[in-house]
């Protein structure tokens, strides 16, 4: 039975102390009523080993936003995967939208990245997904299975159990516009079918496979009410803990 995940992505928002505090509320409001769904909070590398200790008698793990694509060495400024995990966090998110356009991350940097992290015991969050241009053209269906092939898909089918899909057209991230539940719906299944050609319809089967692109508590229910989408990654809706407690609400 794969899971069902609804992941928050803070992005570059939120100072230690601000983080602290939405963390523990977000802590405090899921203590109340426990969530039918995984839950995780991907935040910036700062945060992560004070919200590790903080949540981990809770039911939220910890991600972080990335990691670096070297192992250790003279790279100022870089955070590996082995720090990542030391702080007690679970995940990373690779491969954002954001990453691969602001700071020109490759499949194949992308490749490195994915090893090291899963080297490391972390569970990677591996982001795909198409340009307005490139849903114009009919292409998304091309562009996501290339994704996968030039950064995941050499992966053993024992390392493939720790990868999540996030599936995020391009142009729905904070646009406001999302992809409808069936456009979802459609690609969500079309990326499983790839995953099957590869690893396996078991192994499909069991790959939670997230959607991500202007995900709110009002359209959540419809989103995740379909067969193929196993949750969501949520960027502004994830910096309220209300907002995010009605998105974790849709899997009632």
């Amino acid at each position: 039975m794969r899971k069902k995940i609804v992941a928050g992505n803070w992005k570059m928002n939120k100072t230690l102390q601000e983080g602290i505090a939405l963390a523990s509320e977000l802590k405090e409001i899921l203590a109340a009523e426990t969530p039918k769904c995984d839950v995780i909070i991907g935040t910036p590398f700062i945060h992560l080993a004070t919200l590790a200790e903080l949540t981990k008698d809770s039911v939220i793990a910890v991600s972080a936003e990335n990691c670096a694509d070297k192992a250790s060495g003279a790279y100022t400024g870089e955070v590996s995967a082995a720090m990542v995990k030391s702080t007690g966090a679970e995940y990373v998110i690779l491969g954002h939208s954001e990453r691969r356009e602001y700071y020109h991350e490759t499949p194949e940097i992308l490749k490195e990245k994915v090893d090291l992290a899963l080297e490391n015991g972390l569970k990677v969050i591996f982001c795909i997904g198409e340009s307005l241009a490139q849903r114009e053209q009919g292409e998304q269906e091309a562009v996501c299975k290339a994704e996968l092939a030039g950064s995941v898909f050499h992966l053993t089918p024992e390392q493939w159990k720790n990868i999540v899909i996030a599936y995020e057209p391009i142009w729905a991230i904070g646009t406001g516009k999302t992809a409808t539940a069936e456009q979802a719906e459609e690609i969500h299944a079309y990326i499983r079918k790839c995953v099957a050609e590869v690893y396996g319809e078991q192994a499909a089967e069991d790959t939670s496979i997230l959607y991500g692109g202007s995900c709110k508590a009002s359209n959540a229910p419809e989103l995740f009410a379909k067969p193929d989408i196993d949750g969501g990654l949520i960027g502004g809706a994830s910096l309220k803990a209300p907002d995010f407690k009605g998105i974790i609400d849709a899997w009632k």
